[in-house]
């Protein structure tokens, strides 16, 4: 054996040694906690860059881009390594575990990463969560649908939801949506670009029993009468909110989560959260009702609200407080809440 080879065996068996552990200390406290979806594994032993969650009975995952260049060739053996030492420690067939490359585009003008599709292979389970059930692809995209970050902001959300009118932009496959309805929102707008995301929310309300119905931005601004609480808008989610302000429309809860940047061919200009966040901040404020809760999220890395720049509203740092088990001293996201 080469000392090459050596040191990627030693390695799958720290891997192994450390899935068995975190296994057994997780998968009690997700029964206890009622999901069966979890961070398992987050770059714990520097040297093996791989980011581990568990879906059910499968797993979903990536290999962080490395500091330095390495072979292609060399690199898929090692993580084929990685792979049967995974299937060794927890049971999971190489079939059932789907680890994306991070290999990405860098946007010139801003500096942030693009990721596009990575398969094409359609492999959907179902997860549970909160008592509720979500579709998961674990296959196709390093997200899956279910950002597993946000587990304790959306139950906090559905508390803070009944008799509520609830905004969710950029909702992505809606999760907070169903969440907020299964916390008996009074109403439910779930806003999103994409067609694909918005045909996923629907069938998330699905699985839960829930009915929607799909608009456009001009539907639902302009019909006299909704034939259903939770409504899937089609809209630039900037746009969305600038008309509802000029129209008077109002909620009680807004839930903003964007994505880090953004300069998607749909959309009007370009999104960068670092340079537009007061901009989207200060409109979602504009719409929402005395008493109402902007719940504001980002990934930019080293971001900081400062609360001279919102002096209508009592800012609350929501991010330990929505640090579950599984993310504890790895979680890199902003979180807030914005009261009036």
């Amino acid at each position: 054996m080469t000392e090459r080879d050596q040191k990627t065996a030693d390695q799958a068996a720290m891997l192994a040694n450390r899935l068995l552990k975190r296994h057994r200390h997780l998968r009690k406290w997700a029964k206890r906690v009622g999901t069966d979806a979890y961070r398992l594994y987050d770059r714990d032993i520097p040297e093996i860059p791989l980011l581990l969650d568990i879906y059910g009975d499968s797993l979903s995952g990536a290999l962080y881009e490395r500091p330095y260049e390495k072979d292609e060739g060399e690199e898929d053996r090692w993580l084929a390594t990685m792979m049967e030492a995974i299937e060794s420690a927890l049971g999971i067939p190489r079939e059932r575990q789907f680890i994306k490359q991070r290999r990405h585009l860098r946007n010139r003008q801003t500096g942030e990463v693009q990721y596009s599709k990575q398969a094409d292979r359609g492999f959907f389970r179902e997860v549970q969560e909160g008592g509720l059930r979500f579709r998961v692809n674990l296959s196709d995209y390093l997200d899956t649908g279910l950002f597993l970050d946000h587990r304790k902001t959306r139950s906090l959300v559905r508390d803070q939801s009944h008799g509520k009118r609830v905004l969710n932009l950029f909702c992505y496959t809606a999760s907070f949506s169903v969440y907020a309805a299964s916390g008996l929102a009074l109403s439910v707008d779930s806003v999103d670009l994409s067609n694909t995301y918005l045909d996923w929310a629907g069938e998330n309300f699905t699985l839960n029993s829930l009915g929607t119905v799909k608009l456009s931005t001009e539907d639902f601004f302009h019909k006299a009468s909704l034939p259903s609480p939770y409504r899937l808008i089609r809209s630039d989610a900037l746009r969305f909110i600038s008309e509802a302000r000029s129209r008077g429309f109002r909620w009680d809860l807004i839930i903003l989560d964007p994505p880090t940047f953004s300069n998607s061919k749909k959309m009007e200009g370009t999104l960068d959260v670092r340079r537009d966040y007061q901009t989207m901040i200060q409109t979602c404020l504009s719409i929402l009702n005395p008493g109402g809760i902007l719940w504001f999220s980002t990934n930019a890395r080293g971001f900081k609200i400062e609360a001279s720049d919102f002096p209508r509203a009592v800012i609350t740092d929501m991010r330990l407080s929505t640090t579950d088990e599984d993310f504890k001293d790895k979680l890199r996201r902003s979180c807030y809440t914005f009261t009036l």
